[in-house]
């Protein structure tokens, strides 16, 4: 791994918060909700030398972006003037919650200042910011997150075929039917569509209980399925321990890790065969790099969720890199899109993360 370049003195000015919503592409129908735009808070972080830090945070809802964005603003009276060294300011803004907690809202706008802050450090340093965190810019592989919905046999198929474009070989589907009948029907109808090879994963996003996840487990056990994904409670660790020792099928866990502490309670618990952290949860870059630290001493792939700019970035230094998860979601309120060639996300050699506002589309998608 090369050496990290030394990061560029920057002095906390401002943070700034626009919340908008975006059209997503494909409707994207889960056991949890049907959701058809995007709520993304958009972050701003500038410095007294003119460098401006960016980030988004996907809010699951509208309504709470401006919960988001007030702790932001607390973030900002607390930080401005401070020097930006996101490892220091991580613990610092710890301290200052910590009787309320760093979870919920308050972990969300943490994290999302410290991907701010790492993006102006590498902008600042003329660097993409995985050259800041040590790797080299390069292709991820990359499965296509988009869609694949709740919906008919037929229609999931459609869709299907739509999401290999620009050469992806994995795709991922959401199942958590009314019945098991149901959940194999979308899964034969996909890969009876697909080329032979094309990976399957599949995420139940905590539809089931333990008992019913292993029925359907054992079901999905015959169809050659990539990953199962969340098929319980998230911090059901002993369920998930469970699954692991009586399924083949690998289980996925990780986007609902809190902080460090919760990705090691669940290998702890050996409740996983993979992991796939997410940004927003694990706290942010600097959250990232320990997890992805913590995950090559166990020895186990590593996987993003969500955040696919930043997260391209961050895969290419974890050691135990294994897919990047693709979600259009931003494009349309970013200049330049993340480009995916073959099926890999090509992380780019420009400053920063490849986040930059198009500041029309944002005003256009504004709430």
């Amino acid at each position: 791994m090369p050496p990290t370049p030394p990061a560029a003195a920057l002095t906390i000015r401002a943070v700034r918060a626009v919340g908008v919503e975006v059209p997503m592409t494909y409707t994207l129908g889960t056991s949890r909700g049907r959701i058809t735009k995007a709520p993304l808070l958009l972050i701003d972080v500038e410095t007294e030398e003119g460098v401006t830090g960016r980030s988004y945070l996907w809010s699951y809802f509208r309504q709470a972006m401006p919960a988001i964005a007030s702790i932001l603003h607390a973030i900002e009276e607390r930080t401005k003037g401070e020097r930006v060294a996101p490892e220091k300011l991580w613990e610092q803004l710890s301290e200052r919650f910590a009787l309320i907690g760093v979870q919920g809202i308050v972990r969300m706008a943490m994290a999302g200042f410290d991907v701010a802050c790492w993006d102006a450090l590498a902008v600042a340093g003329g660097v993409p910011l995985a050259r800041l965190v040590g790797a080299e810019p390069r292709s991820i592989p990359a499965y296509n997150s988009c869609g694949l919905g709740l919906m008919a046999p037929g229609d999931v198929a459609d869709e299907a075929e739509k999401l290999l474009a620009n050469g992806f070989r994995a795709v991922k589907l959401r199942l958590g039917y009314p019945t098991l009948r149901e959940d194999l029907a979308a899964v034969h109808a996909v890969k009876q569509r697909i080329p032979a090879g094309v990976a399957v994963m599949v995420d139940y996003n905590q539809a089931l209980g333990a008992d019913e996840a292993l029925v359907r487990g054992r079901a999905l056990d015959r169809e050659g399925i990539a990953w199962l994904e969340e098929p319980i409670r998230h911090d059901d660790y002993a369920g998930a321990a469970m699954l692991k020792r009586e399924l083949d099928v690998p289980i996925q866990i990780g986007e609902n890790f809190s902080l460090i502490a919760g990705m090691q309670a669940a290998l702890d618990a050996d409740a996983c065969d993979l992991v796939m952290p997410d940004l927003e949860r694990i706290g942010g870059v600097t959250g990232w790099l320990r997890a992805a630290e913590f995950a090559a001493k166990r020895n186990i792939k590593m996987s993003s969720h969500l955040y696919s700019e930043a997260s391209a970035h961050l895969l290419a230094a974890t050691p135990t890199c294994h897919f990047l998860e693709y979600v259009d979601w931003a494009d349309k309120v970013l200049q330049e899109p993340l480009r995916i060639v073959d099926g890999h996300a090509v992380v780019s050699g420009q400053p920063g993360s490849g986040v930059v506002w198009d500041v029309k589309a944002v005003e256009r998608y504004r709430v």
